[in-house]
């Protein structure tokens, strides 16, 4: 590894690497070693960085967590404009990629990590609670507008998106999920709420 390279970019490149050892090899393949042959350079390199292997999968869950957040807003910002059913279809085709559902599995497999994200997320399932409450923020904001009924149950449709969403992207083989069964599965779920019928993606 170059020297003088900064200690962001170290980061960033060995989440990268342990993100493809994840999808290569799932979560029992996921190793120190692995993540830094994968990313080219020297186990040491990940040690100097986090105080050991579970420290390193803590930061990993919690970057991807930031990358709900950033997408959170943009999702957000894009209330009132195009349909419901199309915000919704990209917004969860992207957080139920691959990578998204393998990191769930890593936490159900790894009891140490759970621990240890417990200590700064008291409860729920991380990345799972922050999509949820993504898809809660849109859906409220979009029933201020009006294109949501006023009484609709925005928590429970914010979990049977998620939740399905997360079905449809377990034991696939392509990196995405189906675009096409996402926005049906959508337009599904919305069907009773939505003020004007918007079904394009």
């Amino acid at each position: 590894m170059p020297t003088g390279i900064a200690i962001r970019d170290v980061r960033q490149q060995l989440f990268a690497a342990a993100e493809r050892v994840l999808l290569r090899d799932g979560p029992s393949g996921l190793t120190s070693r692995a993540v830094t042959t994968e990313a080219g350079c020297a186990k040491g390199v990940l040690h100097r960085h986090f105080a050991d292997f579970d420290a390193f999968l803590a930061e990993l869950v919690l970057d991807r967590i930031d990358q709900v957040g950033r997408q959170s807003a943009a999702l957000l910002a894009s209330a009132g404009t195009g349909t419901v059913t199309g915000n919704l279809t990209g917004a969860l085709a992207d957080q139920f990629g691959s990578v998204a559902v393998k990191i769930v599995s890593l936490l159900i497999f790894r009891d140490d990590l759970r621990a240890r994200l417990r200590e700064t997320i008291p409860s729920g399932v991380p990345v799972a609670t922050e999509v949820a409450a993504m898809v809660s923020a849109y859906l409220a904001a979009e029933r201020d507008l009006g294109r949501i009924a006023a009484g609709a149950d925005i928590g429970t449709l914010a979990l049977t998106l998620i939740g399905t969403a997360h079905l449809l992207a377990v034991d696939r083989e392509s990196a995405q999920p189906d675009t096409e069964a996402v926005a049906a599965m959508v337009a599904a779920v919305l069907a009773g709420v939505l003020k004007d019928r918007d079904t394009a993606v």
